[in-house]
């Protein structure tokens, strides 16, 4: 049976590249269904990734009466993550598609890893280090700092887009090492 991957990447410099992610997975076996933020759609190929994908991209809720309702996911990245997103599902507003997957399916025990790219000014605010906790006590695995993704310096971001780890996140729920 095919394995149902929600990958909801969000408006960060490696997005345009999520195709990386997606390749990653499908070749382990995995359905990949694309949510991104809304922020994040200005940063996609839509088309170029409906059509790798087989399936639409959604950033918006569903209307009244609007089909398209997602399979169940067996696990879900959150990739790349920003430091607004990471603090806004720690904090429990689900005010867009992605924050509304990410605050029913964190208690639900499915695999979800996050791979932040922040930068080091953002990754040492407070609020960031508690939202990371809090992420981390509900079980969701965080891939920052030793053993994940080192917060680059400000304004340096571009020259770590090559290097993003994408098969850090895709081993965290379960994809090949």
């Amino acid at each position: 049976m095919t394995r149902v991957l929600y990958v909801i990447p969000c408006a960060a410099g490696p997005a345009p590249m999520v195709d990386r992610l997606v390749k990653l997975a499908q070749a382990g076996g995995w359905d990949v269904w694309l949510a991104p933020t809304p922020s994040a759609m200005d940063f996609l190929d839509v088309p170029s990734l409906e059509a790798l994908t087989g399936h639409p991209i959604r950033a918006r809720y569903r209307q009244p009466g609007e089909l398209g309702k997602l399979p169940m996911a067996d696990a879900v990245i959150v990739a790349p993550a920003t430091y607004n997103t990471i603090n806004k599902w720690a904090a429990g507003i689900a005010d867009t598609h992605a924050l509304g997957l990410l605050a029913e399916l964190t208690p639900s025990g499915i695999p979800i890893a996050v791979l932040p790219f922040v930068n080091a000014s953002l990754a040492a605010n407070r609020v960031f280090g508690r939202s990371v906790e809090s992420l981390r006590e509900e079980g969701v695995t965080v891939l920052v700092g030793d053993g994940g993704f080192m917060p680059h310096p400000a304004g340096t971001g571009g020259d770590r887009l090559e290097t993003f780890p994408w098969e850090l996140a895709f081993e965290a729920v379960g994809g090949p090492r």
